[in-house]
């Protein structure tokens, strides 16, 4: 009897995982059976050229792709070992433990202030707003540059700063995950440089998922790499592994740029 391959694993302990992920649009499948486990409080980059499913795979794992018409899905995503679809799960349960930062910055309308705390008030949070507003910023590596001015508008900050605020927004929260869709790509050197060292931080507290086109980003930045090509998952395992000594063809041509 033929079995399935076992799901590629990360050392360390898995916070996240997904079984026989299949995901369609329409009836067109995205991603195909994608067995993977993500690693608790390390940096995991999901690679791969334009449509192969790479963001399709960082929504499922907050049901953002709830949102999107037309999307069926086969198999199981896990959180914690939990079927995050499972009957009587909350999606905004899950979103609250597993945050998301989209590749645009985008600041609410309102103040620096309100844009971090609005979230959790409206979620019922009980405790100190502005203490929470300011744990936020600082991890997020932002509070020296807005303390004096919370009360500015998020839209009048920088492209960088905007997307360190969106980070503290999604903070703010207290997930356990932060899903980043290529977070970089709209920013200058200098902001992605400010990011990059601000990821670095905080793999010390929350595990992080981001998509990236970026080779060199993804080579110095993660710890586990994920190779997508045509909504397949190529090839998993630590980034060193999967940059120098790759086991598929497919994955030494697209890290050495030969397609994508």
């Amino acid at each position: 009897m033929v079995t399935a391959p076992p799901p590629a694993v990360a050392a360390g302990a898995p916070i996240l995982s997904t079984r026989n992920l299949t995901i369609r649009y329409g009836g067109v499948p995205a991603v195909r059976g994608v067995d993977l486990e993500v690693p608790e409080r390390r940096i995991t980059a999901v690679i791969g050229p334009s449509g192969c499913g790479k963001s399709t795979l960082l929504r499922a794992f907050n049901r953002m792709n709830d949102f999107i018409e037309g999307v069926s899905m086969e198999g199981q995503v896990l959180y914690r070992g939990r079927d995050i679809h499972a009957r009587g799960t909350d999606p905004v349960e899950v979103r609250l433990r597993i945050g998301m930062v989209f590749q645009k910055p985008n600041p609410f309308p309102k103040t620096i202030y309100q844009n971090v705390v609005w979230g959790p008030r409206i979620n019922g949070y009980r405790g100190d707003l502005r203490a929470l507003a300011e744990e936020a910023l600082r991890r997020a590596a932002l509070w020296d540059e807005v303390k004096d001015n919370l009360d500015r508008s998020g839209l009048a900050l920088s492209g960088g700063q905007q997307q360190r605020l969106c980070i503290a927004r999604a903070l703010a929260m207290q997930p356990e995950v932060i899903l980043l869709d290529e977070p970089c790509s709209a920013l200058d050197p200098a902001s992605t440089a400010r990011i990059e060292d601000l990821l670095f931080e905080l793999k010390e507290r929350y595990t992080i998922v981001t998509v990236t086109h970026n080779m060199q980003q993804a080579a110095r930045l993660s710890d586990f790499t994920a190779f997508l090509w045509q909504g397949e998952l190529v090839e998993y395992g630590p980034t060193q592994e999967i940059f120098t000594r790759p086991r598929e063809k497919r994955t030494e041509d697209y890290v050495t740029g030969k397609f994508g």
